[in-house]
């Protein structure tokens, strides 16, 4: 997802991280499409990939009983990646 995850992470910032990853959820490229498409579609929202991802977390129920709040932010969206999306498909 554009503007999230990393292939490496600094080590003394893992011993940092770790204590607040505790409950943190994986969402899966299906997943984020799919809410990047429910924001547009219903709110009108363009957010990019990384901004979508609280809201694809909250669709699987993660976010537990009861009301949820999603941060969503950023819409530095490719036209392309957008028109695909949009369309049905899940860009690489």
């Amino acid at each position: 997802v554009d503007g999230a995850g990393a292939k490496t992470l600094l080590p003394d910032m893992w011993e940092r991280a770790r204590p607040l990853l505790a409950g943190a959820v994986a969402v899966t490229l299906d997943e984020t499409a799919a809410a990047i498409r429910l924001l547009v579609e219903r709110a009108h929202v363009v957010a990019e990939g990384a901004g979508a991802l609280s809201v694809a977390a909250a669709l699987r129920g993660a976010g537990g009983p009861g009301r949820v709040v999603c941060v969503v932010s950023g819409g530095n969206i490719d036209a392309s990646r957008l028109a695909a999306i949009l369309a049905g498909r899940t860009p690489d």
